[in-house]
């Protein structure tokens, strides 16, 4: 099994633990609400200690009932979600583009830096196509064909 299976495997577990051990060890037995969220059990709290304590703070929007606020929490934790998810496949993909950016460079018997491969990886240029114009380039510049602009200077007098 591979190093990134077991950790994936590790990670299902834990969350399943998670899941699984409050409900197995009765906590939140006896009580009203053993689920209700933080803010409410904050706010049953402060009653009891202090009944003439006033918020200093209300709330933008008061979701109608109890269900639209679960609604709008779920929303907010798959967007959290989404955003985590497409940073670390960004992460990832740029990895494995320097990967191959470097396997690439040393098939062909070059040696490549961490900020080509880099470039190589975001799609700047591809390893192949770095390779090719290098060569080309060198090539070129070998048999005395300059670009635009460049001072050509042959027998001939030109």
């Amino acid at each position: 099994m591979s190093r990134n299976a077991r950790i994936n495997v590790l990670l299902v577990l834990v969350v399943v633990a998670l899941a699984v051990l409050p409900l197995a060890l009765g906590l939140g037995e006896g009580e009203e609400e053993p689920f209700a969220g933080a803010d409410a059990q904050a706010e049953t709290a402060i009653a009891e200690n202090a009944p003439d304590y006033e918020p200093w703070f209300t709330p933008l929007y008061e979701p109608p009932s109890g269900e639209v606020e679960s609604a709008l929490f779920s929303l907010q934790a798959a967007l959290g979600a989404g955003v985590l998810a497409y940073y670390f496949g960004l992460r990832r993909g740029r990895r494995q583009g320097e990967e191959r950016a470097r396997e690439a460079m040393a098939s062909e018997g070059g040696t490549v830096t961490g900020a080509e491969a880099g470039e190589a990886g975001t799609g700047a240029v591809s390893a192949g196509e770095a390779g090719t114009v290098a060569a080309a380039g060198s090539e070129a510049g070998a048999a005395g064909q300059a670009g635009p602009g460049a001072h050509r200077s042959s027998a001939s007098g030109e």
